[in-house]
């Protein structure tokens, strides 16, 4: 109930502020597990990504902001999880694939930092997520910037096709699904 209160009123905000507008919204899945990539340009990418879905989204959030009380209690009750940042983080990892498997929704910026610019390398996380999962990977943009009344607009773009990386066991595999991820996310930021 607090996630759904929380999104109807970034929903109004969004729109008076930004003047916010989505697109793609068809192309997520109404049930069954979703991950959805998206760059990663500013603190309020992740209400950003979820702010017009009606499914619920999940995130990884450093594990630090779950120290501060009130932030804390908050973030977690909107269906954030901590992850230690500077390594691999297994419980974090495992927390995602359950999530996954239970068939909820999965929002990660593979970049795994903010970038204002659009040659960033995506880490392998997502990748291995999704195809640990067997989740539906959905590219995400964010175009334009956080300024008042200026209009920004997020795409969500049509699933990446995971078919022949599925059962491909090669060693490069987790690189070549970022590329393709990335790939798919700059495409859609230049499209605008």
């Amino acid at each position: 109930m607090i996630y759904n209160i929380c999104r109807g009123l970034l929903r109004i905000i969004y729109a008076v502020c930004f003047r916010f507008e989505a697109t793609g919204m068809e192309n997520i899945p109404a049930d069954g597990p979703v991950v959805l990539c998206s760059n990663h340009i500013s603190l309020f990418d992740p209400p950003t990504v979820g702010t017009k879905l009606r499914r619920k989204v999940h995130y990884m959030a450093k594990a630090e902001l779950f120290e501060v009380p009130l932030l804390g209690k908050l973030i977690r009750t909107l269906g954030a999880f901590p992850v230690k940042r500077g390594g691999v983080s297994k419980d974090a990892i495992r927390t995602a694939i359950t999530l996954l498997k239970e068939g909820n929704v999965m929002g990660i910026f593979p970049e795994g930092t903010r970038s204002a610019g659009d040659n960033s390398a995506g880490k392998k996380g997502a990748a291995m997520i999704a195809l640990r999962s067997g989740a539906v990977v959905i590219p995400v943009a964010i175009i334009g910037r956080y300024c008042l009344f200026r209009k920004m607009r997020i795409k969500y773009g049509k699933p990446i096709d995971m078919t022949a990386f599925i059962q491909d066991s090669s060693s490069d595999v987790l690189e070549r699904v970022t590329d393709t991820i990335m790939a798919r996310i700059r495409s859609m930021v230049k499209e605008g």
